[in-house]
């Protein structure tokens, strides 16, 4: 007899925590692909950003993989700037949404 959905997850559990982690892991892969797509659609290297923005190659490879925690905000905002873009930040809390930069 085939097994129902509804009996597989009584007998494996969900453990949201590692779905929650890996959600954010997969998002910040995506965001950090679309990054190198703005900077490729630009016709840079990562070497020419780099030039142009005032930073390493090294630290723009950090963004393009994701690692936005220890980039600055300006480095960010240079980054975008060079690839025909803007930064715009937003304080959200619940439904508000309040732009502050």
């Amino acid at each position: 007899m085939a097994m129902t959905l509804k009996h597989f997850v009584a007998e494996h559990p969900v453990d949201r925590k590692r779905v929650e982690a890996h959600k954010e892991r997969m998002i910040s892969e995506v965001r950090a692909y679309q990054l190198r797509e703005l900077r490729e659609q630009a016709d840079l290297t990562q070497a020419q950003l780099a030039e142009l923005i005032g930073v390493g190659q090294r630290q723009v490879s950090k963004i393009e993989h994701g690692d936005l925690d220890s980039a600055k905000i300006g480095t960010v905002r240079r980054y975008l700037e060079a690839v025909g873009g803007g930064l715009a930040i937003e304080y959200v809390v619940g439904d508000q949404r309040i732009q502050v930069a």
